[in-house]
């Protein structure tokens, strides 16, 4: 499993060179720049002056030189200075990603939680009134925008009712420590997990039921009721196992997604996660900043990869890395 795991992480080395390629060839020949996006509004700034700070940026040099510039100081783990916030990219991640992380996981927890319980029962007791409404119910959520639902969820629980805060990660004027600061981010955060969580619910219990309805249609599940065995032993010991098998990946893929932040969510409710910082970004042009995070995210995407087949082998003997 080892050398398996160092031959994949090798294997992987030019996916990574090519998509660094990619994501600098995206960024680097999209229309405007810093200059044009900071620098003309309001300013009546020669061409010669124009000509002068792109030097000063590095944007005058040819693609393929500042390629090699951003990717040698990339394996340094320098990602550039961001424009935006006037300070190295690596520090700019830093201090917002972990805030749309303990957003992320937490949406992740619940999703899958909830979507096992409600997959496995709705797949057990298919074409029931339970089955039918929580069909209705996934459809509905899938169909729902991200922006409209945040919004419906902040005017009747923020603004009409008061149950939850407008937006923020925590209260303004108070210094909370410990145990009180705790509660009070997580008083916060209500209202974008439960939007996050309503919209992606959905998908997930679908795979769940769907995965669910082929395994207990098979022989050996046949076998087992036919043995004597109980029924919850028959589901969750012998089903559930090898329903989860087409789920590593779908769980694997959404790893990276826990640093990848929720734009419009983080936007609406006013959390101050990574994921507002890359939209205002693209906004200001700020393109070291989105390089070096696009970039991380393809990496992290890369391993995530890795551990699904990782977990192949661990969830299914049957399984065997050459």
């Amino acid at each position: 499993m080892f050398q398996y795991i160092i031959r994949r992480l090798m294997e992987s080395v030019p996916t990574i060179i090519g998509a660094s390629i990619v994501i600098f060839l995206a960024f680097s020949l999209a229309p405007g720049d810093v200059i044009t996006a900071n620098y003309t509004g309001g300013m009546n700034l020669t061409e010669e002056r124009k000509a002068e700070l792109r030097e000063l940026y590095g944007l005058n040099k040819p693609l393929p030189e500042r390629y090699g510039l951003w990717m040698g100081h990339v394996l340094q783990g320098d990602f550039g200075q961001s424009y935006l916030y006037n300070k190295p990219v690596t520090d700019v991640i830093k201090t917002f990603v972990w805030n749309s992380f303990l957003l992320s996981a937490t949406v992740l927890v619940l999703q899958w939680m909830l979507a096992l319980v409600i997959g496995v029962f709705s797949a057990v007791r298919q074409y029931s009134l339970f089955d039918s409404l929580v069909t209705v119910l996934v459809f509905v959520a899938m169909s729902l925008p991200s922006f409209f639902l945040g919004l419906l969820l902040l005017k009747l629980f923020a603004v009409d009712y008061r149950i939850f805060p407008l937006g923020g990660m925590t209260s303004t004027g108070v210094d909370y420590q410990g145990l009180q600061h705790i509660l009070d981010v997580a008083y916060h955060m209500a209202l974008p997990v439960l939007t996050l969580t309503l919209l992606s619910i959905g998908g997930t219990t679908r795979y769940f039921r769907m995965t669910m309805l082929e395994v207990v249609r098979q022989d050996y599940i046949r076998t087992a009721r036919a043995k004597g065995l109980k029924e919850r032993v028959v589901i969750f010991k012998h089903a559930l196992r090898n329903a989860l098998l087409p789920l590593i990946t779908l769980f694997a893929l959404e790893l990276p997604g826990l640093f990848a932040g929720a734009i419009i969510t983080e936007r609406i409710f006013n959390w101050p996660g990574i994921g507002r910082v890359t939209l205002d970004g693209l906004y200001q042009r700020d393109y070291p900043l989105m390089m070096g995070f696009t970039l991380i995210i393809a990496f992290l995407t890369i391993l995530a990869n890795i551990l699904a087949d990782v977990l192949y082998g661990v969830a299914d003997p049957r399984v065997r890395h050459r």
